[in-house]
């Protein structure tokens, strides 16, 4: 048994000085002092020992594992401090390296017209009102002179949520609430989200931006109306832009009009942005209906006004000549990235 310790203390000290981790040294662990390491099944097996070869033996044996732990703990020790060498040699920062400049992000093109507008509009002396996405029946329909049977809700395709609240289809809900609680005069631009049942392709989309605006004071006539979008149009879209008014149907205004700007892209001689026509067709516009201004409690043979309304979306595209609209929702950073400043 003598003999047998010595053999476990030669090997030991072998195989833990070639020990190359820490996973091997607790393997040699387990090997040598485990439950059912060697040197345990040697102490284990003292009990067949002759009273006077048991403390010689059991003296050795204890020998053997202090000798083992100590090696195990200097062994251990060792690799650590290699493991931690090695992990601060990966990780070293050359701090002669220049440094990386990091990528600064831009405003959205929907963002930067929506902008352009909003500061149009406020130097004309507008007021931003903003409303909620989920509106009642009566503020999205009815109080703009569409009641439950009106064919022009056909157009609308609404998302509808129960049968009195949807998801609003136009943001001129909010000229409704303004009407309600503020008398006039009244200057706002109401801009925003809007929801609608449309299939998605190059020019519709179920979610997109509207920017409405809405004048009620005493004297208000077209020609004001006309003023209006005019100085808008020559702001956005330069100077020698002009604008041409189409007669049309809106239920909640009377008289109504389409407006049309000449192509930025041709100055009115024909090309492939407005089809040959040399006009553009930007926005909706028109005298607020009187059935309208008694929905709100203002009186139509004191006060008159004008409203209008436009897709953000739709005017963005005309800035920068994009031709489909579902770029702006598809975060293509190659198609982002032309807009930055």
């Amino acid at each position: 048994m003598k003999d047998r310790l010595n053999k476990i203390k030669a090997s030991a000290e072998a195989e833990l000085s070639s020990a190359a981790d820490l996973g091997a040294l607790e393997s040699l662990r387990v090997k040598y002092l485990g439950k059912k390491g060697e040197l345990t099944a040697v102490m284990k097996g003292m009990g067949g020992l002759s009273k006077e070869e048991r403390p010689i033996i059991g003296q050795l044996a204890n020998t053997v594992r202090g000798f083992i732990e100590s090696a195990l703990e200097e062994k251990k020790k060792a690799l650590t401090e290699k493991a931690k060498e090695l992990k601060l040699m990966a990780e070293t920062i050359d701090v002669a390296l220049p440094g990386r400049t990091p990528e600064m992000g831009a405003k959205h093109p929907l963002n930067t017209v929506l902008d352009d507008l909003q500061d149009i509009f406020i130097g004309m002396g507008f007021s931003i009102v903003e409303g909620p996405e989920v509106e009642l029946d009566y503020y999205n329909f009815e109080a703009l002179n569409l009641p439950p049977d009106h064919p022009a809700r056909d157009t609308q395709d609404t998302f509808y949520i129960n049968d009195n609240v949807l998801l609003r289809t136009q943001t001129s809900p909010v000229q409704v609430r303004v009407m309600e609680k503020q008398k006039p005069p009244i200057r706002i631009i109401s801009p925003g989200r809007v929801y609608r049942s449309d299939t998605v392709d190059a020019t519709h989309s179920p979610v997109f931006h509207q920017v409405e605006g809405l004048v009620i004071d005493k004297g208000i006539t077209m020609a004001d109306l006309k003023g209006t979008l005019e100085v808008f149009a020559k702001k956005l879209y330069g100077d020698d832009t002009r604008l041409r008014f189409r007669p049309h149907h809106f239920p909640f205004t009377e008289p109504s009009a389409e407006v049309d700007i000449s192509c930025f892209n041709c100055k009115g001689e024909g090309c492939s942005i407005c089809k040959g026509e040399g006009w553009i067709e930007i926005l909706g516009c028109g005298m607020v209906h009187p059935k309208v201004l008694r929905n709100c409690g203002i009186d139509p043979e004191v006060y008159s006004g004008f409203a209008f309304g436009m897709g953000l979306e739709r005017v963005t595209m005309f800035r920068y000549g994009i031709k489909d609209l579902r770029l702006f929702y598809e975060n293509d950073l190659q198609f982002l990235k032309q807009f930055k400043i």
